[in-house]
């Protein structure tokens, strides 16, 4: 099975820019979208074979999240259930007979940390939201989950310390689902692996000097470790500011 995440930033821009390409090229079981910027009605896409699960932001051009699937789910929720977080469309979840789909898009904490707070409540909201989906069945989570969790998943580490994705308490909130029983799919096996990214500042030429973060995700209960067969990160793909990832299971 082959699951795909991408951040489009915004579809629309992003079916001109060879959306639908990969998208056949992929020809994913599952394929989770982030930062769609689309209210109700702003789209007709056509996927055949597919059914389609949208969460639109309340406040227009902004945020939301899509699912697309082969394979239809037993039922598909939306947001976490917390009032205080599911106005923007950050959250989809599909059951499957074996496991859960969510895909997510975390908040960003923005410039000067204005919504780190906020961010801080989200996760540890997010975490038992997910701990909670794990006692039923296990978990795979996807998505731009906006932090870079170790010095290796950015380029530049050291001048990027305490900015929005990189704070330390942004770092541990990460670390702490890990401890919770999930596994980072692309480090289980890449530990190593250097100067692989999935988002890259338009500015400065970021991408073409590859100066990226690693903040996008599948994120997995160690129940499911059995199955992980692969991750990827296409990096060549274009149309947005993020790149797809993957996960294949068996």
């Amino acid at each position: 099975m082959k699951l795909i995440s991408w951040n489009v930033n915004g579809l629309r821009a992003c079916l001109q820019k060879g959306f639908l390409d990969f998208f056949r090229e992929a020809d994913a079981d599952i394929f989770c979208l982030q930062e769609t910027k689309l209210q109700e009605g702003q789209h007709d896409l056509e996927l055949p074979g597919y059914y389609q699960y949208w969460n639109y932001a309340e406040k227009k051009g902004y945020s939301g999240t899509a699912l697309f699937t082969k394979i239809k789910p037993l039922q598909v929720t939306y947001g976490m259930g917390v009032e205080e977080h599911d106005h923007e469309g950050r959250i989809i979840t599909a059951e499957f007979e074996e496991f859960y789909v969510v895909t997510v898009y975390v908040p960003n904490s923005q410039r000067e940390l204005a919504r780190l707070d906020y961010r801080m409540q989200w996760e540890k909201d997010f975490l038992q939201y997910l701990e909670g989906l794990n006692r039923h069945k296990p978990v795979i989570f996807c998505g731009d989950l906006n932090v870079a969790h170790e010095e290796i998943d950015l380029k530049n580490p050291k001048t990027n310390r305490q900015n929005a994705g990189f704070t330390d308490q942004e770092r541990e909130c990460f670390t702490k689902v890990l401890e919770a029983g999930f596994l980072d799919t692309y480090r289980y096996f890449y530990p190593d692996k250097e100067g692989v990214y999935s988002w890259w500042s338009y500015m400065f030429q970021a991408r073409a000097k590859n100066a990226g973060w690693r903040i996008d995700y599948f994120v997995v209960s160690k129940e499911l470790e059995g199955r992980l067969t692969d991750a990827a990160i296409h990096t060549q793909v274009m149309g947005s500011d993020h790149c797809p990832v993957e996960l294949v299971l068996a």
